[in-house]
């Protein structure tokens, strides 16, 4: 065998060889190629649908804050609403006629009265304005004496000056109780929620 022909069976050889090496790279390289292709339309996918849960994720959010601020919108309108029936309310009994204010005053004063002895010293606190019909009402109770004015609708607060106990009967504090007592069917009735 002469040297050419070796060297010709080596170059065929390491030809051969070579051509395989290629074919096998060739064919990792695509097998490479296809995984990361795979792996990037997996990665596509995972991040479309992340996108989609954070767009729901902002859309519930977005609705549950509008909801929210309705919510809080409508609440406020009744507030102003309950506030303004409160306000005409007050309103009316400031502007009840003379018969009216002295049945109600001395109706909240003989309840208040009854609260104690009747030998105790009382004073009797009134509206302003009020101090001439409180005079005319205590007329002839020696234990009883009017002590002036106090901020108020109209009504009493009577103080016993030996115990120091207090009734406060006004026309304000019996608003706030039936207000109280009564606003679920108030805001009920005005807001049509029966």
């Amino acid at each position: 065998m002469s040297l050419e022909t070796v060297a010709e069976e080596i170059r065929e050889e390491a030809e051969e060889q070579a051509e395989a090496i290629r074919q096998d790279a060739e064919s990792e390289a695509e097998e490479i190629v296809s995984d990361a292709e795979s792996e990037a339309e997996e990665i596509v996918s995972d991040a479309e649908a992340e996108v989609e849960r954070e767009i729901d994720q902002l859309r519930e959010q977005e609705l549950s804050s509008a909801k929210l601020e309705a919510k809080h919108e409508r609440m406020s309108a009744r507030r102003e609403a309950l506030d303004d029936v409160r306000d005409r309310v007050e309103s009316r009994i400031a502007d009840l006629d003379a018969d009216q204010r002295r049945e109600l005053t001395e109706s909240l004063l003989t309840n208040s009265l009854g609260e104690f002895a009747e030998d105790a010293q009382l004073a009797v606190h009134y509206a302003a304005g009020d101090e001439a019909l409180i005079e005319e009402l205590l007329e002839g109770r020696q234990n009883v004496a009017p002590a002036g004015e106090i901020d108020c609708l109209g009504g009493v607060v009577v103080e016993s000056e030996s115990s120091r106990v207090r009734v406060k009967n006004t026309f304000d504090s019996v608003l706030a109780d039936v207000w109280e007592d009564e606003l679920k069917q108030i805001s009920d009735r005005l807001f049509d929620e029966q």
